[in-house]
């Protein structure tokens, strides 16, 4: 067992390259039970770390940095693999004029974090909740009985709030178009029907495409001209970045 007032030194490094991301929640768990606690960091949120590169160096109460070590490596970790994992889709992307964004499939209780850490890898946020945008699928088509219908429903019950309806189809998309949405979600469009949706949509409304978006599919589908690719695998699908964290006590001067 640690001494009530040892004091200890801890050094964090990565094992491999990657985006930094989540200092302020990784700082966070310490503050809990130490808020003296010192951080003197070698890299920002953003920065590309390479494998091996220290990434931070602490001192405070050596029973704070062992007992909040692991909550804060986990959102270390997980928040920088999610910024890494956005950023190679961007990177695959760049050059185009086609924006990645993330979706509402994020790690329960990490929303606002991961949703930051999608900003940080250079994507840009779809909505964060219910609130704030109406995406109309296929099961609020069905229920209200047409495109047009959900619409008028949706600016009736949320005016001022951005609405976007997910189309299957050519003929959903002709009904979008003339209901006036504020965006168009293509879903599971070949490629073939993404390059004729913009060429028919003429630049009308956003066009953004969802479904089987894999990294190896997302340069072809930018280059049919999309405004948006909304990738879920961008917070759920990602791998924690490995860490390594070493604690050592203080000599008492």
């Amino acid at each position: 067992m640690l001494p009530e007032g040892a004091r200890g030194r801890a050094r964090v490094i990565t094992r491999e390259a990657a985006i930094l991301c989540g200092r302020d929640w990784f700082e966070e768990c310490f503050r809990q039970l130490d808020r003296d606690v010192r951080f003197d960091w070698q890299a920002a949120d953003g920065d590309r770390v390479t494998a091996g590169a220290l990434l931070c160096r602490m001192e405070g109460r050596a029973r704070a940095l062992v007992t909040a070590e692991r909550s804060a490596l986990n959102f270390l970790q997980t928040l920088s693999a999610t910024a890494t994992t956005t950023a190679t889709y961007v990177e695959a992307a760049r050059g185009t004029r086609t924006a990645i964004l993330d979706t509402r499939k994020t790690l329960p209780g990490l929303r606002l974090a991961q949703k930051y850490a999608v900003r940080v890898g250079g994507g840009l946020n779809h909505r964060i909740g219910l609130y704030d945008a109406v995406l109309i699928k296929e099961n609020h088509i069905a229920a209200a009985g047409s495109i047009h219908a959900a619409t008028a429903r949706a600016r009736a019950l949320h005016p001022g709030v951005l609405v976007e309806t997910e189309v299957e189809n050519f003929a959903e998309l002709r009904e979008a178009l003339a209901a006036g949405v504020d965006r168009i979600m293509l879903d599971e469009f070949e490629l073939h029907e993404l390059s004729q949706a913009v060429a028919e949509v003429g630049g009308r409304v956003p066009l953004e495409v969802s479904g089987s978006v894999s990294l190896e599919r997302v340069r072809a589908i930018a280059e049919t001209g999309v405004d948006y690719i909304s990738v879920g695998a961008l917070t759920k699908h990602i791998r924690a970045l490995d860490l390594s964290m070493r604690v050592e006590l203080v000599e008492e001067g």
